[in-house]
């Protein structure tokens, strides 16, 4: 800056020291080398050559400036605006400029003028210095802050990437372990499944029938035991052939002694929790939903489905079973499931052999194909368990971790709600739905106060919802006492004094044990235990091995619990009226009963011949002693079921209802009730999650399992009441429609033109059907397919129509009568000549669409469309010419069995579509379908055969010595032979009702009524040859027809003629009922069909005893 500010020349001047400075500029010495005799100018001029023009410009650009600041000593100007800078801006000498920057007035200027400039521009150099180092001071924190995040991430992504691969290499191992625990499960599933295909084989072979059976093996005693399957109304019926019973003779019986310890363990254990606080009993601790459809669970859904491996989902789980409670692992894929229990648990080491002998499930694998229905159960009082209902009508209960877990798991199953019973869609939302929930959805409560469904089954539905299992003993079935009269020699069911009063609690039902349990509760003084009526609850795992004990697999079960031995005589289950007195008078007993009580009568003896002791009384204890009106337990169980259909308990069962499952099972209505029990039995007050000492929670549930679970409570109001039997009486499906015979026996005749008699009739007649029709086939093979009208019913009845009301019910095939459209039902395929065409020839579906034939000489049976005559499919598969077929009830879509019997002596199993219409279920095989099963067991031909659900009954013919009927499953298994007595030979007629009877018509006009596990019920005789039975649906009734032309009915128990029908001018050959039971329509032999109107209620002891 100095050098650019001094320039003190004045234009136009010359000063002399310029001067002689300018006249040295040409002397030159003589050079002595390269530039060393240089003149000072010159060197000035090459020093400055490129800066000079720089500053020259600096000058005449600050000219005004410099010409007022650069004075000289006497103020005059040395830089004149003008003239000096124009001859400055034009010379080309340095000289000038040097001149200037080294004169003193050019020193003295800066010295006064740029001091002030120089000291601003220190300053600004400070703060721009300060300033300069804050911005660099800032810039480095933040670059230090950047690298230090930088490398933090660093750190984490490098954590997270050691994370990610120990997690991916545990997920692995973990993968590896559950492939193989999968693999070790399966080969233990393969090795039971082999075992029980070689047990099979080995009981098909070696029975009675088998090849290899003989007559002596006939003489050892069989050992059965109750089957774990359930008919349509959950009901186990069904004893099957046990290969680890025994008498178990080596087992001894309690003293009174053995009882007093028990009982003091008992109170100490309520003592050890009166310190607890109890919880409050709000019943609204259950799992609820989310929301009103299945997308609650959308994006878990979603994670599920995105999930790779042979496992969508694994937990840990327990297998609920009766008396077994086994630890272990369940694994859901996309297809199955599989529960593969933990044999190192110390708890599974403990369990009795011959208590997992019957436990099934403990390596078990389940088809998602075969899952039916999902429920939600409680276990412990805790909502952490479900119940899985199979397609092969058994179940399997697990309980899970917590709530969520479970919920995992539904929406890892088939979406199958509670299944298609109870009038309920088919949500995964439904099976998490609480009890209280699935009672007001459901449509049961409206069928039973209509009458469309029976007490039994609507009790039923009720404890099926409420939690009540038979995989859990703490938590069966309970079902009331109904009846107060066991001592009467006839027992009258239309006395109101011989029914109980269901509007109270079986422990209030004696005034006076009515008034000690009201003192008790009153007087209630045990501090930290909350008052109640009763200590037990009346249904415990105790009672209900108590009511059962005599069969098996309980026998093992209760002797397991009970230090393997038999109840002491007189505490034991002996007799109906000494239980029923001990819950009248005992202040401990308040047990009500169990569903087997209406419809089990095995279970009232002691068929395995266990030795139960003698009474003080020197009575020895072997069957349960019946009531006197009750002859055998057959007796007992029928009469107790008519009591529980009767209109005085279907008049109170509402009240009942509201004890056990309504408003009245807790809170001050139950305290008024006289029904509270200890507050251990009620849901939601214990939560064991919140007890963390192990021996702590193993009391309280111990605990729990000593008082018994109160069901879940379904309605917080009073249960609405059944509608009078009266109010319904125009209802078609009703039990109990009490009406006048106000029309005459027979309805119309329908002759056919051919004359050919009628050998099969099927009355399809359902309203929804696109044809209701009754079709008929006659002996000539030429079918009708004849129209149903609904016009039998009364005015006012269900399809009652004024239009229709002058119509027959039966309008014949118009293309047989007008003879137009012969050909399109006439079956014109030849059939065996030695084969004698007979009703059970023919089968037709369920919607009347396709027939069924057999008999051909190809040893085939084939299917022809009712709508054109053609033939749609020839099925082979027997060795011989098919001599029977049979068709179980249809399912959902038409579904249904067909069973062909043969003369090579074997039935085969076939499965209807429905969707398909042909035998198969793939279409694209038509040609040779498979059977399901193959059913053996005979040596001659078979002649008739009967499906019932998933029993199969069939009975052949040996035409020299006569024949059983075999009873099978329609897994091939031989479950019975029902053999009748010495002169009821050669079978010729089958029916099965509902209730598993089965009705056998030999020639000769001999009848027997075997129930499902064999027993000979009843038996008779009658003067016709009979050629066509059937049964009402409900199975009390029989009706009969013969080459008499009379149709009879009978009461099937005990073959009690009811009503016999006006006679005919010709045989009868076929019949069947209409849906609604009102219509029987008969095949003549003469090649017409008579409609008799019929009513099986009027012969109901109640209608004929009160209308």
């Amino acid at each position: 800056m100095c050098l650019l500010g001094q320039c003190p020349l004045r234009t136009g001047l010359t000063p002399p020291e310029l001067k002689s400075f300018s006249s040295l500029a040409g002397f030159h010495t003589a050079p002595r080398g390269a530039g060393e005799f240089l003149s000072i100018t010159t060197k000035l001029e090459r020093a400055l050559e490129k800066v000079a023009p720089l500053l020259r410009e600096i000058f005449v650009d600050f000219a005004p400036f410099l010409s007022r600041t650069l004075l000289g000593s006497h103020g005059q100007e040395l830089l004149i605006e003008g003239t000096g800078l124009v001859c400055m801006k034009s010379s080309t000498s340095v000289v000038e400029l040097v001149m200037l920057l080294c004169s003193q007035e050019w020193q003295n200027s800066i010295q006064k003028n740029a001091g002030l400039a120089f000291i601003e521009l220190i300053n600004e150099g400070r703060l721009l210095c300060h300033a300069m180092k804050d911005h660099i001071v800032r810039v480095a924190n933040e670059a230090e802050f950047i690298l230090n995040r930088q490398r933090a991430e660093d750190v984490h992504k490098h954590a997270e990437f050691e994370s990610n691969c120990a997690q991916y290499a545990a997920d692995r191992r973990e993968e590896e372990k559950m492939c193989d625990h999968l693999i070790s499960a399966a080969k233990h599933r393969d090795h039971v499944t082999a075992n029980q295909l070689k047990q099979k084989i080995l009981n098909i072979l070696t029975n009675k029938h088998g090849a290899w059976g003989t007559v002596s093996q006939s003489q050892l005693q069989d050992f059965w035991r109750l089957d774990y399957w359930e008919d349509d109304l959950r009901r186990r019926r069904r004893f099957v052939r046990n290969a680890f019973g025994s008498t178990h003779s080596d087992v001894s019986l309690k003293s009174l002694e053995d009882y007093g310890p028990e009982e003091e363990e008992g109170m100490k254990s309520k003592k050890t929790f009166r310190s607890q606080s109890v919880v409050s009993q709000n019943p609204e601790t259950e799992l609820m939903l989310e929301g009103d459809d299945d997308a609650v669970s959308l994006l878990q859904e979603k994670e599920i489905d995105n999930l790779a491996g042979p496992v969508v989902l694994s937990t840990a789980a327990q297998l609920v079973a009766p008396v077994v409670v086994a630890r272990g692992t369940l694994s859901i894929t996309t297809t199955e499931i599989y529960f593969e229990v933990d044999e190192d648990d110390p708890t599974f080491k403990r369990i009795d052999a011959k208590v997992l002998a019957y436990t099934e499930g403990l390596h078990g694998k389940w088809m998602f194909s075969e899952i039916r229905a999902v429920f939600s159960r409680r276990y412990l009082l805790q909502n952490t368990g479900l119940e899985v209902f199979m397609a092969n009508r058994t179940s399997v209960m697990f309980n899970f971790p917590d709530q969520a877990t479970v919920k995992k798991v539904v929406y890892s199953l088939p979406r199958v709600g509670v299944g298609t019973s109870y009038g309920l869609p088919q949500a995964r939302r439904i099976s998490l739905a609480t009890p209280r929930q699935l009672f007001k959805s459901s449509n049961m409560t409206q069928r039973w106060q209509r009458r469309e469904i029976s007490n039994f089954e609507y009790l039923m539905f009720l404890n099926t919802i409420a939690g009540r299992t038979y995989n859990d003993l703490n938590q069966y079935p309970v079902f009331p006492w109904v009846l107060t009269n066991y001592e009467s020699e006839e027992l009258d069911l239309t006395l109101p004094g011989n029914f109980r009063d269901l509007s109270k609690p079986i422990g209030a039902l004696n005034p006076k044990r009515a008034a000690f349990y009201a003192e008790r509760y009153e007087t209630w003084e045990e501090d930290g235990t909350p008052p109640h009526h009763y200590t037990s609850l009346y249904s415990t795992a105790a009672s209900t091995l108590l009511w059962l004990h005599r069969i098996e697999p309980f026998t093992t079960f209760y002797l397991n619990g009970n230090e393997n031995k038999f109840d002491h005589p007189d505490r034991t289950f002996s007799g109906i009226m000494r239980s029923w007195r001990s819950c009248q008078r005992d202040t401990s007993d308040v047990k009500e009963l169990i569903p087997e009580f209406y419809y089990l009568p095995e279970m009232f003896v002691n068929s395995n011949s266990y030795e139960l002791g003698v009474r003080e009384d020197r009575v020895p204890v072997c069957d349960v002693e019946l009531p006197t009106w009750a002859k055998k337990p057959e007796d007992f169980v029928r009469i107790n079921r008519m009591a529980l259909e009767s209109e005085f308990v279907s008049c109170q069962l509402h009240q009942w209802i509201d004890l056990i499952f309504g408003y009245k099972q807790r809170g001050p209505e139950a305290v008024r009730a006289l029904n509270v029990f200890h507050y251990v039995s009620y849901e939601g007050s214990v939560n064991l999650d919140t007890i963390t000492d192990p021996l702590l929670r193993e009391s309280m549930e111990a605990q729990i399992q000593t008082f018994g679970q109160v069901p879940s409570q379904l309605l917080i109001e009073p249960h609405p009441p059944r509608s009078s039997a009266m109010h319904l009486c125009f209802l078609p499906q009703s039990p109990l429609m009490f009406k006048d015979q106000m029309q005459q026996d027979v309805i119309m005749v329908l002759k056919f033109p051919s004359n050919s008699p009628v050998t099969h009739v099927a009355a399809n007649t359902l309203p929804h059907l696109s044809v209701p029709a009754a079709v008929t086939v006659t002996c000539s093979r030429l079918f009708a397919v004849n129209r149903w009208h609904n016009t039998v019913g009364l005015r006012g009845a269900p399809g009652y129509s004024l239009e229709q009301a002058h119509h027959l019910p039966i309008e014949m095939d118009p293309l047989i009568a007008n003879n137009s459209g012969v050909n399109k039902r006439q079956i014109t395929d030849l059939v065996d000549q030695s084969i004698q065409i007979n009703t059970h020839c023919f089968v037709v579906t369920a919607d009347n669409r396709y027939i069924l034939v057999c008999g051909f000489w190809d040893k085939s049976f084939r299917v022809y469309s009712t709508e054109t005559g053609k033939l749609t499919q020839i099925v082979f598969g027997h060795w011989d010419v098919v001599t029977c077929l049979a068709r179980s009830e249809s399912y959902i879509g038409g579904d249904c069995y067909i069973v062909s019997g043969s003369r090579d002596a074997t039935l085969l199993l076939w499965y209807w579509s429905g969707r398909h219409h042909i035998i198969g279920d793939n279409p694209n095989n038509s040609d040779y379908p498979a059977p399901r099963a193959v059913l053996t067991g005979h040596d001659h031909e078979v002649v008739c055969v009967s499906v019932r659900r998933l029993c199969c009954y069939e009975c052949f013919v040996d035409y020299l010595s006569g024949g059983p009927c075999l009873v099978h499953t329609i897994t091939g298994d031989l479950l019975r032979a029902l053999e009748g007595p010495e002169k009821c030979q050669k079978p010729r007629l089958i029916s099965v009702s509902s209730e598993g009877h089965c009705i056998i018509y030999y020639e000769r006009g001999r009848f027997c009524n075997f129930s499902i596990n064999g027993k000979l019920l009843a038996q008779m005789e009658v003067n016709d040859a009979t050629r066509a039975i059937l049964l009402s649906s409900d199975g009390q009734n029989l009706v009969t027809g013969g080459d008499n032309g009379v149709v009879e009915v009978w009461q099937a128990c005990d073959f009690k003629q009811l009503y016999i029908y006006p006679g005919c001018d010709a045989g009868i050959r076929a019949m069947d009922l209409s849906h609604d039971q009102r219509t029987l329509i008969t095949g003549m032999a003469s090649g017409s069909i008579v409609a008799f109107n019929i009513d099986f209620n009027r012969w109901h002891y109640e209608h004929q005893n009160r209308y």
